[in-house]
């Protein structure tokens, strides 16, 4: 069969072969999908310290611009939500794959 938009990658390929375990198994560089969400969990947690610290600080009269201390808030909870979405579309493909019947 042959692709007339181009779109399938033929180099390396002869007719009757597929993709070998060694092409197929590369390492891929950079860091993991675990060392990632470990560093967005560290960093939403981070962000909601600083806005607790913050709002703590001015409660206590020692700031006195509300202004940073809502825009503290306001990136925490955006970070958190982002991350709680990021979980839930986590959870949802995770139920997508136990409904795989083997």
């Amino acid at each position: 069969m042959t692709d007339p938009l181009g779109l399938i990658p033929t180099q390396g390929i002869t007719p009757g072969q597929g993709v070998s375990m060694e092409r197929a198994q590369k390492p891929v560089e950079g860091p993991g999908f675990k060392q990632v969400l470990m560093q967005n969990i560290q960093e939403v947690n981070r962000l909601q310290e600083e806005a607790e610290t913050a709002i703590a600080d001015l409660a206590t009269g020692q700031r006195n611009d509300p202004a940073t201390v809502f825009n503290a808030k306001a990136k925490a909870d955006v970070a958190f939500e982002m991350l709680l979405q990021v979980r839930n579309k986590l959870m949802d493909a995770y139920e997508e794959v136990k409904q795989i019947r083997v």
